[in-house]
């Protein structure tokens, strides 16, 4: 009896250890088997991590500068739509004076669109273009802003001379660009221009964007046929396109430094862009603005009023001078800036501002080329018998 009990016993514990020894085990695997797990799963997150830590690395590489001062400057620029009457004739003696009598006069007139680009100076509207992009007898000018919103736009004022026009819009609270300073322009440095070059700028709503460089800087081109005067021109090589006139050549700071107003095709028969384009200086566009705000023009319908001859070999002989140019005063208007000035016929007239006259062209060129207007002076230095002199010349109607 005491044998069988002790068996018993034995059995149980048998059986207890058993148990023991397999939990212990079971146990055992499970601790390794998620220890495993636990390390898989954290290498896994550790390498997301660093993937995404790698993805904004290179997105803040991306955003450069150039990307920044886009972003900043582009919700400013707008895309210009003109309509214009322009009259045709379907006689062909009309420019005739003699058959055009007898040939009735049968002319037309026709709507003709085009479109430019515009920049937004201020958060009530004004805008600042070309007045090519406007030309004449602009009968409906439409702006459109980035994100698609058109706005009907009064022309405050245009200044041919300078290519320079101020448009209005009837809104408010308009993002607009800051202006930069002419004279702290560096040849070399990064610029972006914006604009709406063949239109494209409707298909996006928003300003198409070309990068380059300042070329050069105070370029001179004179007058040209249509009667523009483009002087001290900043030269780009961000790419400018038909369409591109009037808009926006900004630097690195986000500021406008330039009216992008034509290209250079260099005679190729092509009309897109070779890398050559120029730009109205932002100090001159900032002062005929201020004017065409106030008075809505400038006033440059000034009349010197001298009709004179150029110098020819005869004359430089009967005058005893000694100089191979100059204009000589055959005529003076009553009441007009030569009168007024005291010259007077006989007179020679030698350089206007220390430039050189050969004939009576130059004397327009020279005040043209320097933006003069109604008020401003001009020195010439004047021959009367022999005699120099220099006088100061005030320009009047």
């Amino acid at each position: 009896m005491k044998r069988g009990l002790i068996s018993i016993i034995a059995l149980i514990l048998c059986v207890v250890l058993l148990i023991v020894s397999l939990q212990f085990y079971l146990d055992t695997r499970r601790h390794l088997l998620f220890g495993s797990i636990q390390t898989a799963d954290t290498t896994k997150v550790l390498q997301q991590q660093d993937r995404i830590i790698i993805n904004e690395n290179i997105r803040s590489e991306r955003e450069t500068a150039i990307t920044e001062t886009i972003a900043s400057s582009s919700p400013a620029i707008t895309g210009i739509h003109v309509t214009r009457i322009q009259q045709y004739s379907n006689n062909p003696f009309f420019s005739d004076p003699f058959f055009s009598r007898f040939f009735p006069n049968n002319t037309y007139k026709k709507r003709i669109q085009s479109l430019g680009s515009g920049v937004l100076i201020s958060s009530d509207g004004y805008i600042v273009t070309n007045a090519h992009v406007l030309g004449g007898n602009a009968v409906e000018v439409y702006a459109t802003l980035m994100g698609g919103a058109r706005y009907s736009a009064e022309i405050i004022g245009k200044d041919e001379l300078t290519d320079i026009a101020l448009l209005k819009i009837e809104a408010e609270n308009l993002p607009f660009i800051k202006m930069g300073i002419s004279d702290q322009i560096i040849i070399g440095e990064w610029v972006i221009a914006l604009g709406n070059p063949f239109g494209l700028f409707d298909i996006s709503n928003k300003p198409i964007v070309t990068a380059g460089i300042i070329s050069s800087i105070h370029m001179d081109f004179g007058e040209t046929e249509s009667g523009h005067v483009y002087q001290d021109m900043i030269q780009t090589d961000a790419s400018i396109n038909s369409g591109n006139s009037g808009g926006a050549l900004v630097n690195m700071s986000g500021e406008l430094i330039g009216i992008n107003t034509f290209i250079f095709n260099a005679n190729t028969g092509s009309s897109g862009s070779i890398g050559i384009g120029f730009a109205i200086p932002i100090n001159r566009v900032k002062q005929i603005v201020e004017d065409l705000k106030t008075t809505g023009e400038i006033a440059r319908n000034w009349d010197f009023g001298i009709s004179g001859q150029a110098l020819s070999q005869s004359i430089i002989e009967y005058y005893n001078l000694e100089t191979d140019h100059g204009v000589i005063i055959i005529d003076i208007k009553k009441g007009k800036a030569g009168e007024a000035a005291g010259l007077q016929i006989g007179d020679i007239i030698l350089s206007i501002n220390d430039q050189p006259i050969m004939r009576n062209q130059d004397v327009i060129d020279i005040i043209n080329n320097s933006y003069l207007r109604i008020g401003d002076s001009i020195t010439a230095l004047i021959n009367r018998d022999g005699t120099e002199f220099s006088i100061e010349i005030e320009l009047i109607q």
